[in-house]
Formats: structure tokens, C-alpha cells, sequence
């Protein structure tokens, strides 16, 4: 019987979630229809079913994490689906149902046997409790312990309903190979209860599979790129001003508004295409100079922080990458941008001006060798000459991997930076 099974949608997943079903139990599908929407580490992405048929049981509701490979779900022609509605311990299967996906029942006679006894290293198998219980598995899983020579029902299954994966075989076979045997549980005893050691007066929020992977790669990042910081203080008072006469000519002119964010995009990127070092990243025994500018853009949503990319940012004109950030970001909410909008990132830019944040430092995004913070533009007294005057002033603080960029390139492409935005018409030339 066909399963849909959880596929590997990115280069770094290793599971995923279902976030909702399309389709109900019963319901025909077509082949390369949308099923099923599935949380994966970098967005949330349409799942299609593999061939025509009925969607006869959903093994894996929605919120359930599946590693991939693991089945979610079953399409038949619909023979099945009394079986997928019958109740619990009705002890029937379903006509149909007797394929792979069929849970491998545990011996209801078989005494459990006692662990042998031998020398250092000899392996141990785990044997089942004499429960006579159905021990629910995935095909996958049934194929590893018939490998490994592991007993189903003696494993406790991690997957949706209890079901046994490859994983929980995998690593039951671990345990008893490295010398640690498991009594077999005596019928009608209870199994002692362990105290918690995490009970307290506090609430579980189990990670997303974004926060799950941004927190993996930043403390990868901060372990392995040593991190230089600098930073410097730019006078945008002009930057605003030009802002300004730019929104009302495209005002007028029926096009939509830029803002600050998007005019610093594009001068970031003007400045790296004159700083080809910076736009690098650090391989071992040798850096990787991109000939393409991607900047990315870190935008914070409910489910963890997303980085939507603008490819080729110093060829677009401040119109387009305003346009297209606002639509990234938007759809980045929405957890409906596609992977490829979110790849080939080679320079980051992070803004907390409009939280009111005036400084701050970044974590570099791997594999990049750099990322620029953006705080608030607060107003400042200045001398101009013997007079005080109050102007806007911005900082900016770059982290760059000290592996890859030295101090003095990455000062000189903060003074190039700085000049440009403080004469913001050379921004559009």
C-alpha cells in the first residue's frame, strides 16, 4: 500500500512537522496534489501526494515532528478506510491493510527470555515483554530490527500514535550493544515511576524546526568564527531629507515608498561590489570570493528568525529591492517563502532601529564572513564650525570572521559606507 512518506525539502533537514492537512481521510487525491503543508528548518512548504488513490489514514497528525523518510500517511484505493475508523483493540484488520504498513504484532505466548550472560562486548538483544499487545512500526523500522536483531515489542516508540521509527530501533540497538541490558517487564506490574527533574513553576515551548536549526548554526557560528566587531556613526540627516523628495516623486509618479532599510540596502551592496574581500566566505584552506552580491535580510516571525535573500542587490534599483523586501518579509510571516529565496546568501543585514535599539551586535549567518547591525537614528547636538546644530546620526556595527576579513578591511569598507550614505544621491548613480 502506498505511503506518503516525510521528504527531505532542504539541504539541512533532518525532520520535519506536519502543519496542517489539506486532506481528510476519505478523500480522493490526484497525483502532485497539495496534501499536506510541512514545517521543515527554513519555511513552510506544500507536501504533494505521490500517486492517484484515497487517502485511507493519516498516521501522523498535525504538530507531530516525523524524521524523514518515515511514513505519514497511507493512499490506497479505499478499501481500507473502515479499518482507519475502527476502534482501538477491535483485533480486526481491515481488508487491505495487510501490506507493509500492517503494525507486527508481538508474541502473545512467548516468555520472555533471559538476558545471556558473557564476556565484555558480547551483544545483548532486547527481548519482548510478554504483553501481547500490537506494536505499531513503520516498514522501515520493522527491515532495521529484523537487520539488527532487535525485538519491536520490547521498544517504546518516539513517532506519531507510538509508532516505532528507524531511530527508536536504532538506538535500542545502541543500548544493548554497549553492555546495558533491559529487564523484561513483568506482566500486570507497573513500571516505577522516575520523578521529573524538569517539573517546576515554568512552561515547556517545544523550539520550532527554525529556532531548532538558527540555534545549532549561530552557536556553531559563534564557537568557530572568531568575531570582530566595529562600529561607526553615520550622519543620515541627509539620508532622511533625500527620503523624503524620493517618496514624493514616486508618489506621484504611482510607484510605492522606499524606506531607510531599502536605501541602506542598496548602499551596502554598492560598497561590497567596490570591497570584493568582504564578500567572501572562509572554507578551511581557502576563501571563496562571490562574484554576486545576495544580500540577506533578517526577519523576525512567530515561528523563529527567517532570512529572505535579494539576489543580485547591487544591479537592482532601490524601487525593486523595495518591492521585493517588502514581499519577502511579508511572505516570510506567512511562512510562504520557497527555499530558493532564502539560499546563496553571501552578506547579512540586521535591523533593530525601529525597536528603538541605537546599538547593538550580530551574530554572524554561516557561511557568510560577515553581518551588519542597524540601530535607531536618534538626534544629536554636533559642532558645524562654531555653531552646535542637531543632526540624525545612525550607527552601524559590523561582525566579521577575523578568519576571513582583517580589521583593516573591514574599517575601510565601513569609512567607504559611511560616505556614501552621508551623500545619499550617489546611492542612485
Amino acid at each position: 500500500m502506498p505511503e506518503i512518506v516525510m521528504p527531505r525539502l532542504s539541504d539541512t533537514m533532518e525532520d520535519g512537522v506536519v502543519a496542517a492537512w489539506l486532506k481528510q481521510v476519505g478523500d480522493p487525491v490526484i497525483r502532485g496534489e497539495i496534501v499536506a503543508e510541512i514545517e521543515t528548518d527554513k519555511a513552510l512548504m506544500e507536501l504533494e501526494a505521490y500517486e492517484d488513490g484515497v487517502l485511507e489514514q493519516i498516521l501522523a497528525e498535525t504538530g507531530t515532528r516525523v524524521p524523514i523518510g518515515e511514513p505519514i500517511a497511507i493512499v490506497g484505493d479505499g478499501s481500507a478506510g473502515a479499518a482507519a475508523t475502527a476502534p482501538a483493540g477491535s483485533g480486526q484488520r481491515a481488508a487491505g491493510a495487510a501490506g507493509d504498513d500492517a503494525p507486527e504484532a508481538a508474541p502473545a505466548r512467548e516468555r520472555p527470555s533471559p538476558a545471556p550472560t558473557g564476556a565484555a562486548g558480547d551483544t545483548t538483544r532486547i527481548t519482548p515483554a510478554d504483553t501481547g499487545r500490537r506494536q505499531k512500526s513503520s516498514p522501515l523500522a520493522r527491515r532495521v530490527a529484523r537487520e539488527l536483531g532487535v525485538h519491536l515489542a520490547a521498544v517504546t516508540g518516539t513517532g506519531p500514535g507510538g509508532r516505532i521509527t528507524r531511530r527508536d530501533v536504532e538506538s535500542a540497538h545502541d543500548t544493548t550493544a554497549s553492555g546495558t541490558t533491559r529487564e523484561p517487564a513483568v506482566a500486570g506490574t507497573p513500571a516505577p515511576v522516575a520523578p521529573d527533574p524538569h517539573t517546576g513553576d515554568h512552561d515547556e515551548i517545544p523550539l520550532t524546526s527554525i529556532q531548532k536549526v538558527s540555534a545549532a548554526r549561530l552557536a556553531e557560528s559563534k564557537q568557530q568564527a572568531p568575531h570582530i566587531y566595529l562600529t561607526t556613526a553615520i550622519d543620515v540627516t541627509d539620508l532622511f531629507t533625500f527620503r523624503t523628495r524620493l517618496n514624493d516623486t514616486l508618489t506621484a509618479a504611482g510607484n510605492g515608498k522606499v524606506s531607510v532599510n531599502d536605501l541602506l540596502v542598496k548602499a551596502v551592496a554598492l560598497t561590497l561590489r567596490a570591497n570584493p574581500a568582504i564578500n567572501v566566505s572562509f572554507a578551511e584552506d581557502a576563501l571563496r570570493q562571490h562574484r554576486s552580491i545576495h544580500l540577506g535580510i533578517a526577519v523576525a516571525t512567530p515561528a523563529g528568525l527567517l532570512v529572505p535573500v535579494v539576489h543580485d542587490a547591487d544591479r537592482k534599483s532601490i524601487s525593486v529591492i523595495a518591492a521585493e523586501t517588502r514581499d519577502k518579509a511579508e511572505r516570510a510571516r506567512n511562512r510562504k517563502l520557497r527555499t530558493d529565496e532564502m539560499a546563496g546568501g553571501t552578506f547579512t543585514i540586521s535591523n533593530l532601529g525601529m525597536y528603538g535599539i541605537e546599538h547593538f551586535s550580530a551574530v554572524i549567518n554561516p557561511p557568510e564572513s560577515a553581518i551588519l547591525a542597524i540601530g535607531a537614528a536618534t538626534d544629536e547636538l554636533r559642532l558645524a564650525g562654531d555653531k552646535v546644530v542637531s543632526r540624525k546620526v545612525l550607527r552601524l556595527t559590523m561582525s566579521a570572521d577575523h578568519r576571513a576579513i582583517d580589521g583593516a578591511g573591514a574599517a575601510q569598507f565601513l569609512a567607504q559606507l559611511k560616505s556614501l550614505v552621508e551623500t545619499p544621491l550617489r546611492i542612485l548613480t
